[in-house]
């Protein structure tokens, strides 16, 4: 086998037992061959790079001099894709780093969805010269980048595309760190060979296996005489061209042209498509559409495992597989939606549709923190997470903390808020037990006891929009009511126009409202979702809200919290698949099903 990256896996037990090993460069029947054409990995230098040359030109002997990181560049493997396949270590350099050197849109992409705000981001195929693509050329080009930046005494990460260790310029990068005296370490990575076929639900290995053999086919198509066996496994990397030719040349040593095949590309992100195919039909499906069907990098496995694809699948049968739905929040509010939508197969794209800012004049919020340190109030009650920030941040201007809040009582309208008082250490004694809104929180807000309440006053910290109805219920419950502007809710700006055209022709799959006002702004800035897209809504109140402005509900969350209106719009996919499989369709996501006229509200 020829690889240029390769792996090479013997399942067989020895000859002999234990007690006698084979060789693992040994052939069946004791014959040795050099496996040297079969796995091609490129071993990095001996010991530790050199130590940078001290100087003392114009040395200050009473200065002292910065300390030098222990490690100026660490070169991490990006894994295949899912950013929650980083290793731990990856993960903690990248938190760090102050420059990050990329290959292309891939490392491009990873680093994209990481927090890496104030980091620098350089892409190397933008330096490497196309008039000499040798390895030793590109990296010279790439380690030229690498060491200004080290250099500099900057914290650099070169992020390698799969698993660092088989990097095809690996060792020319490490040679040249070594020659620039840069000190560097090396953090593998996890390998697409193994880890996309098993999203894709075929295992490399399995009791029938005997060797697992990985071809990367950019170098050309492989010497195949080897890997003929249906008991070993061949997993195949690289671009369409480098996939066909490598499956004829299996076929044409001898593999037998009906072995069946996967082939998965976008593997183990939410892009991810496989299929299935006999070794002679694989050039024909591959061939048959352009890369945009089939986009590099690509996986192909044939052997055992591939049967076990029908009932191993797992990744790509997530209820909301592949489901692009809008999150129309501020991208603050929207992380924990993006997490519980992304654990069920979809990618959130965040749609600010508000801009939560601080009230114009500070003088009420002032007042209200003096008159809550200093006795004036029973209660406080906190109708939305924004204005519990709120209050928090305006604590933190006067040095306060949770403890100011000691024996006053704490109301939340409903569960999200709770949540953010308790992140903030405060536990709320009264939250609505049944409809978490104003009217709710009325229904089991005690009325005013001149005997049993000492102080017969309460602060509502909300925003500048907020409707009177907790504050004319609270009146007549016999309380004083300090309503004070904690924060102001502004309209955002219109999204861009792609995203306006794709939220009105239905590129979305489905769209989550948490609010009536995330409906009303998101009507306003960038019109009616398309009659395809699914319309979830988290409660009551936010799906009249919809349905006034036109829109069809599909989805109402049993209960008012982000993940229960996940979990409905997750149990809302699983229902659709099943009416597929039962008329016995397609599975199509509902922005395959496009609709040319807007819904009407029933």
């Amino acid at each position: 086998m020829t690889a240029r990256t390769g792996l090479e896996l013997d399942q067989r037990p020895a000859p002999g037992g234990d007690d006698n090993p084979a060789a693992p460069d040994q052939a069946p029947g004791g014959d040795s061959r050099d496996r040297r054409d079969e796995v091609d990995l490129v071993a990095a230098p001996a010991g530790p790079p050199a130590a940078p040359r001290r100087t003392t030109e114009g040395s200050d002997p009473g200065r002292r001099r910065p300390a030098t990181p222990l490690c100026s560049v660490a070169f991490v493997g990006a894994g295949p894709g899912d950013p929650g396949l980083l290793t731990v270590r990856a993960a903690e350099l990248l938190a760090r780093a102050e420059v990050v050197v990329v290959d292309g849109p891939v490392g491009a992409a990873l680093v994209g969805s990481l927090p890496t705000e104030g980091v620098e981001v350089l892409d190397a195929r933008q330096v490497q010269e196309a008039s000499d693509p040798t390895p030793s050329a590109r990296a010279r080009a790439t380690t030229r980048l690498i060491t200004r930046a080290a250099r500099a005494g900057r914290r650099v990460v070169r992020v390698l595309p799969g698993d660092a260790a088989t990097f095809e310029g690996l060792a020319e990068e490490l040679l040249a760190c070594s020659r620039a005296s840069v000190p560097f370490e090396v953090v593998p990575g996890v390998s697409p060979a193994v880890a996309v076929p098993v999203y894709a639900g075929v295992p490399v290995t399995t009791a029938g296996t005997d060797r697992v053999h990985v071809v990367d086919t950019a170098t050309g198509a492989p010497d195949a005489a080897g890997l003929v066996s249906a008991r070993e496994t061949v997993v195949l990397l690289g671009s369409r061209e480098g996939l066909a030719a490598a499956a004829r040349a299996l076929v044409a040593a001898g593999r037998s042209a009906s072995s069946a095949v996967s082939v998965t590309s976008g593997g183990t992100t939410t892009a991810q498509r496989t299929a299935t195919a006999s070794l002679a039909e694989l050039p024909g499906l591959l061939e048959a559409t352009g890369d945009e069907a089939w986009p590099s990098p690509l996986v192909a496995v044939t052997g055992p495992g591939v049967a076990l694809r029908e009932r191993a699948s797992w990744y790509e049968n997530r209820p909301l597989f592949g489901w692009r739905v809008l999150v129309p929040r501020t991208q603050a509010q929207a992380a924990g939606m993006g997490a519980l939508l992304a654990e069920a197969g979809a990618v959130g794209e965040v749609v600010p549709t508000i801009s939560v800012e601080p009230p114009r004049t500070p003088h009420q919020m002032e007042k209200a923190v003096t008159g809550l340190v200093t006795g004036r109030y029973e209660w406080i009650g906190f109708t939305s997470a924004n204005a519990v920030r709120a209050v928090r941040e305006k604590f933190a201007e006067y040095g306060l903390d949770a403890r100011a809040f000691a024996g006053l009582k704490v109301a939340a309208v409903g569960g999200v808020t709770a949540q953010a008082l308790r992140e903030w250490g405060i536990e709320p004694d009264l939250v609505p037990s049944g409809e978490e809104s104003a009217q709710g929180l009325l229904a089991d807000w005690p009325a005013y006891d001149d005997v049993l309440d000492p102080i017969d006053r309460v602060l509502l910290p909300r925003a500048d929009i907020a409707t009177d109805t907790l504050v004319a219920g609270l009146t007549e419950l016999g309380w004083e009511v300090d309503d004070v502007t904690a924060y102001r809710t502004v309209r955002a700006a219109p999204p861009a126009a792609p995203v306006r055209d794709a939220i009105k022709n239905g590129a979305f799959d489905a769209v989550v409202f948490t609010s009536s006002s995330t409906v009303r702004n998101l009507v306003g800035i960038a019109g009616k979702p398309n009659p395809s897209t699914v319309v979830a809504c988290i409660g009551p109140a936010t799906a009249q809200t919809a349905v006034e402005h036109g829109l069809r509900v599909d989805v109402l969350a049993p209960e008012p919290s982000a993940a229960s209106l996940v979990a409905a719009l997750a149990d809302h996919g699983t229902a659709l698949a099943a009416a597929a499989a039962e008329a016995g369709e397609p599975l199509q996501r509902p922005s395959e099903r496009r609709l040319p006229a807007r819904r009407r509200a029933r």
